[in-house]
């Protein structure tokens, strides 16, 4: 069997939300248990067990899988307002992890918001959150296309309601090794904070990203079984961490059991 744990970064599995949203892919309830229990077994660390503001359907599942799935972290994804964070918190997940949108594109375009408005919901929602979660981790969404400077403004923010992890996602899939390389490396020296890399493989390079990011410092990479997920897939698990353990000289070169 794969041995997965590395101290050198932790798998966060996302098959059961980003997954989720791959091209004519529909999980059962029970295809949602065996997976998660299939990923318990094998030693991943995190595993991202749904969208609680989807519905009661949804939270029964998350509940589920924690009751069953005690060798790893529960986390329940969120997007940046108040009744997703209650959603969430009748889960009994290990983590919420709360979704901001950090490009021009995202909060201008897509929300009709602008960056001071971002700021002072991520005051309200995280304020809020603070005291009914167990941990909270916050995801930069749309990171790779985002002034890095207000990236840098929102890590600070967050980190007053301690945040000790942010997910750093290339949301649509268009960076290259030296581009992750230099940004994760540039977020860390600036705010000291562990950084969670979240690749798209639009460029057929997720897997290649998060080798980067990595080496760049961080500790902890999303990945989904078969690299399923939105438009080409995500960073594929078996393919990471056998390219993670030529790389970094672990030893562990077998592949995932199929």
């Amino acid at each position: 069997m794969l041995e997965i744990n590395n101290t050198q970064y932790h798998i966060v599995d996302t098959t059961l939300r980003d997954g989720a949203q791959s091209p004519f892919i529909m999980f059962s309830d029970r295809e949602k248990i065996a997976i998660a229990e299939m990923l318990n077994e094998k030693g991943v660390y995190q595993i991202e067990a749904g969208i609680p503001a989807m519905g009661k359907s949804e939270q029964m599942i998350i509940k589920k899988i924690k009751s069953v799935c005690g060798n790893m972290k529960v986390s329940a994804w969120n997007r940046l307002n108040k009744n997703d964070v209650i959603a969430s918190t009748g889960c009994n997940a290990d983590i919420i992890h709360i979704s901001v949108p950090v490009s021009q594109r995202q909060i201008h375009d897509k929300l009709k918001k602008d960056e001071t408005w971002i700021i002072k919901k991520i005051e309200e929602v995280l304020s809020f959150a603070e005291d009914r979660a167990n941990a909270i981790t916050v995801g930069l969404e749309d990171a790779s296309r985002a002034d890095m400077d207000f990236i840098i403004t929102v890590i600070k923010k967050v980190q007053q309601f301690s945040v000790n992890t942010v997910r750093y996602a290339d949301t649509v899939g268009i960076m290259t090794p030296i581009a992750v390389y230099q940004q994760i490396t540039q977020i860390i020296k600036k705010t000291n904070i562990e950084i969670e890399f979240h690749a798209h493989n639009d460029l057929g390079m997720a897997v290649a990203n998060s080798i980067a990011a990595v080496q760049a410092g961080a500790a902890f990479i999303d990945t989904t079984v078969n690299g399923i997920g939105e438009r080409c897939g995500n960073c594929d698990m078996d393919k990471f961490v056998f390219a993670a353990s030529s790389t970094f000289n672990s030893g562990k070169s077998e592949r995932v059991e199929r």
